[in-house]
């Protein structure tokens, strides 16, 4: 099956850093998903102006005492505990990407039903913005409402900003 994050609202192409940073800005923003205990492997970065961002993952899913446990090449942490990594980062003039936030697409937050209509589809959608209250790149632990799951082919909610 498939795990596909459809992104929007993103933040602009640089933010302000923090004040500990050796920065007062990043720029050249750019975000893309995390391979699993390979943090330099990135997939598809996308410019941080972008209109919209899609990734599309595969995975397996299974039977757990949970629920369903997604895994995956992109999907990180232990059962009951699973996620997708958002990585925010600098991309410079040769191509490098420089790390400095991340977002956890919390997978263990996906509705039962949701679910189990997903593994049947073959597909688990989950709609985000990416910029948050403040107006940065969305970072942290991300569960619904911020992030709207649903299966394939079920209804398609929009996601809180």
């Amino acid at each position: 099956m498939e795990i596909r994050i459809e992104a929007r609202d993103l933040p602009g192409r640089s933010c302000p850093a923090p004040a500990d940073s050796a920065f007062s800005l990043y720029d050249a923003l750019h975000v893309a998903v995390q391979r699993r205990n390979r943090p330099a492997e990135l997939l598809d970065p996308q410019p941080g102006d972008a209109s919209s961002a899609t990734w599309t993952l595969p995975c397996t899913a299974a039977d757990a005492a949970a629920g369903v446990d997604f895994t995956g090449p992109y999907v990180q942490g232990g059962p009951g505990g699973r996620f997708v990594y958002l990585s925010w980062g600098t991309v410079d003039e040769g191509g490098g990407f420089t790390m400095f936030r991340r977002a956890k697409l919390m997978l263990d937050a996906v509705p039962g039903p949701v679910a189990e209509a997903a593994v049947r589809d073959g597909l688990l959608v989950g709609k985000l913005g990416l910029t948050d209250a403040r107006g940065m790149p969305r970072c942290a632990r991300v569960v619904p409402p911020v992030v709207a799951w649903y299966a394939g082919s079920g209804p398609r909610p929009e996601a809180a900003g």
